[in-house]
C-alpha cells in the first residue's frame, strides 16, 4: 500500500484529534474571554453534542465496529458542528436544543406576573439585560418601557 493510500485511510486519525478537540478547546478558551455571549453558546453547545457522540459510541461500540465509514461520518459531523463557515452547533442549539431547555430559565419569582410572562418570553441574553436595567432603574421603569412597546405595537 502506497504512502498516499495510508494517509488517505488515516484521514481521520490525522485531522480528527485537532479538529474535534485541539481547535474546539482553543475557541473554547477564546470565548471564555471574550465579552460576547455568542461564541459561549457555539462551543458550550459543540462541547455537549461532542460529549453525546462519544456517548454514542461508548454505548453502541460493537455495532460501531462493524461500520467502517463511522470515523468519517463522525469527522463530516464534527467538521460542520466546529467550523465557522458552517457553525452547526449553533445551528443546532438556535433551532432545536434552545426550544427544550426554557425549563432551567426561571424568572424571579419576585416580580410582578405581568414582568414574568413578558421576561419568560425573552432569550437569556436579552432577560439578562432586562432585569439588569431593572435593577438599576426599578420596575416601574421597566413597565414605562413595557407600555411604550405595547403602544408602538398597535401603532404598526
Amino acid at each position: 500500500m502506497g504512502a498516499v493510500a495510508k494517509i488517505a485511510m488515516s484521514f481521520d486519525a490525522l485531522i480528527g484529534p485537532g479538529l474535534m478537540l485541539l481547535y474546539p478547546l482553543y475557541a473554547s478558551m477564546r470565548a471564555i474571554e471574550s465579552p460576547s455571549t455568542l461564541d459561549d453558546q457555539q462551543w458550550l453547545t459543540y462541547w455537549v453534542l461532542y460529549s453525546l457522540t462519544t456517548l454514542f459510541e461508548l454505548s453502541c461500540w460493537r455495532i460501531l465496529q462493524w461500520l467502517p465509514f463511522w470515523p468519517y461520518v463522525k469527522l463530516l459531523f464534527c467538521m460542520w458542528l466546529v467550523l465557522p463557515i458552517f457553525n452547526g452547533a449553533a445551528y443546532i442549539y438556535e433551532n432545536y436544543v434552545r426550544k427544550y431547555v426554557k425549563f432551567g430559565l426561571s424568572v424571579n419569582p419576585m416580580y410582578p406576573e405581568g414582568h414574568r410572562k413578558v421576561l419568560q418570553m425573552m432569550s437569556l441574553d436579552a432577560r439578562k439585560s432586562v432585569e439588569r436595567y431593572i435593577e438599576r432603574f426599578g420596575p416601574e421603569a421597566f413597565e414605562r418601557v413595557v407600555r411604550a412597546a405595547e403602544r408602538e405595537a398597535k401603532k404598526q
